[in-house]
């Protein structure tokens, strides 16, 4: 079947040439030609993500215009406003495949509302709901290497698309011919027919509006004097997020150089994703030259945001998506109750595989803390709960241990520039006082208990990756383990068991063990990976982190 697949490609007069010199280059590669050809990129709940190339196993045109085409066909029958929003963000192509879905959103008579540049996720989810829209499409494989990108798809809420609607579009994506199946129209014909418009300066303004009134403590940032570096890592970041902070107060900012405009080859950071260390290095080093404060960095699609403190000997420490959450979690819990708008009966929601601290901070505060599945999607979706309860002002804040965080139900995703804001309005604030968010993060350790969360990651690559992977979740639930090294397992949550959970079916399972401390096993939804998250609770650091160490090393072997 893939040879004949790749045959046809071979015989079709394709507009990008690109792809037909990257095909004549594999003629005769039997294994290159299965690789691209003998599956196809699945479209889930994330939408499409897959290496940049030819084939069905690629990101390229063809792919876009077939992925659009069955979304157009689902779009219309959903009756509304009949329109797509669309953003995209620095990605090689990135610009290029946002084009094509508008052109085939147009040819099928459906409106389209697109970006006149790079924008983030965050802008999408709003400019869906701003627009009544009935799906968003962001084109961007978020933290990925450059070879990467990928077709995030939104529902009218302005969230990932959910299952059953993905579902709906992934039958109808296989129903058309990937190089013929497509509707198509030009750019300017849909611009002339009125079908693609620009997003409107509107939009645009009122989203920096709603994320500026999310602020805390509004004016703080004018006086308190602090000095930041920010990279966008080659993405969509500058822009926005450079606009709130300078509309904040905060123009003591040195950008990364060498990181600062677009670049989907991120030539000085192979893997753009701000847990990384090695993404963050030159930020350090300007941080450290600078003097800053703060270091701030955001992915190339801006939904999550990492940074790094100064500590008070002048060093840099870099501070993990839960020691964020956390600081953040309980500076907007007593900054609002001191200034008096904290909600009655305040929610705040995390994914469950979230730092166990957020809830104890929660519960000093009287707040309550929704644990859901992973994917901002479930978080986004309590959200959609409390709005359609009248009561969505319940909601302060939302967060995932991956660096993603939302406050305010203005959009349905994490974003990287609220994020951005709040911590900066929150390091200015500890300034202001005397403090700092590494003094902070300890007088919390000293309250709560010293929490570590560590997460390992387990790569299973190939055609046979995720068959693997399957084999091993089926094997842990046939075979629970009665204890993971010393620690003697005291309950098992498997999230398939929906009747247990109250939550959706998610392969994820939870072993809560003697002592307090848990270990998470899911495999991840956007690549080939197993991911085990550690939550130790220790006297100091050493100790929480040597019950980790043991941990880790017991739970090895299973992914060998």
């Amino acid at each position: 079947m893939y040879m004949e697949a790749y045959k046809r490609w071979m015989e079709t007069e394709l507009e990008d040439a690109a792809l037909t010199a990257e095909l004549n280059s594999i003629e005769g590669n039997e294994e290159e030609i299965k690789d691209r050809f003998a599956v196809a990129l699945k479209f889930g709940t994330a939408g499409l993500r897959g290496v940049l190339g030819a084939g069905t196993n690629r990101m390229n045109i063809y792919v876009v215009r077939q992925a659009t085409q069955g979304l157009a066909n689902w779009v219309k029958t959903q009756g509304g406003n009949q329109l797509v929003a669309i953003s995209y963000d620095s990605r090689i192509n990135s610009d290029v495949f946002a084009k094509e879905a508008a052109k085939v959103l147009a040819a099928n008579g459906i409106k389209v509302r697109i970006y006149d540049a790079l924008m983030p996720v965050p802008a999408l989810s709003f400019a869906t709901r701003y627009y009544e829209a009935n799906a968003g499409i962001m084109v961007t494989a978020s933290h990925n290497p450059a070879k990467y990108n990928g077709y995030k798809a939104y529902g009218p809420d302005g969230c990932q698309m959910t299952d059953e609607a993905a579902d709906i579009v992934y039958a109808e994506i296989q129903k058309t011919d990937i190089l013929e199946g497509a509707k198509m129209m030009s750019f300017e014909e849909g611009m002339e027919a009125g079908l693609i418009e620009y997003v409107g300066d509107d939009c645009k303004e009122a989203l920096y509006d709603a994320i500026k009134a999310r602020s805390v403590r509004p004016g703080l940032c004018k006086t308190a004097g602090l000095k930041l570096v920010y990279s966008p890592l080659n993405g969509s970041g500058l822009v926005p997020v450079m606009r709130i902070l300078n509309d904040i107060g905060i123009d003591d900012i040195t950008i990364v150089p060498e990181q600062q405009y677009p670049d989907g080859n991120f030539p000085t950071c192979p893997y753009p994703n701000p847990e990384i260390f090695e993404a963050l290095r030159l930020g350090l080093e300007l941080a450290v030259k600078e003097g800053a404060d703060l270091m701030l960095a955001t992915d190339p699609d801006a939904d999550r945001v990492g940074i790094a403190m100064k500590c008070p000997d002048g060093t840099y420490e870099l501070v993990s998506g839960n020691e964020v959450g956390a600081l953040l979690l309980d500076y907007i819990c007593a900054s609002r109750i001191e200034k008096g708008t904290m909600p009655e009966r305040a929610v705040a929601v995390k994914s469950l595989v979230s730092t166990p601290l957020a809830d104890a901070i929660a519960a000093h505060y009287g707040v309550e803390m929704r644990n859901v599945l992973t994917g901002f999607k479930w978080i986004g979706d309590q959200i959609a709960q409390l709005e359609a309860a009248g009561e969505v002002d319940r909601f302060i804040f939302g967060f995932e241990e991956s660096y993603g965080y939302l406050a305010g139900p203005y959009v349905r995703d994490k974003d990287a520039v609220i994020g951005s804001m709040l911590i900066c309005e929150m390091a200015a604030y500890y300034r202001s006082i005397g403090s700092s968010l590494k003094q902070r993060m300890e007088e919390i350790y000293a309250e709560y208990g010293r929490y570590l969360n560590k997460t390992d990651s387990y790569e299973f690559p190939g055609l046979s990756g995720m068959d693997k992977m399957a084999g091993i979740m089926a094997d842990l639930r046939q075979n629970p383990p009665a204890a993971i090294g010393e620690y003697k397992v005291t309950k098992v949550t498997d999230y398939k068991n929906t009747e247990e959970t109250g939550l959706p079916a998610a392969n994820v399972l939870v072993y809560d063990l003697e002592g307090g401390a848990q270990a998470i096993v899911r495999p991840s939804g956007t690549e080939p990976k197993i991911k085990t998250y550690f939550t130790t609770l220790g006297k100091d650091l050493a100790e929480a982190q040597a019950q980790k160490d043991a941990l880790a090393a017991a739970l090895a072997p299973l992914f060998a």
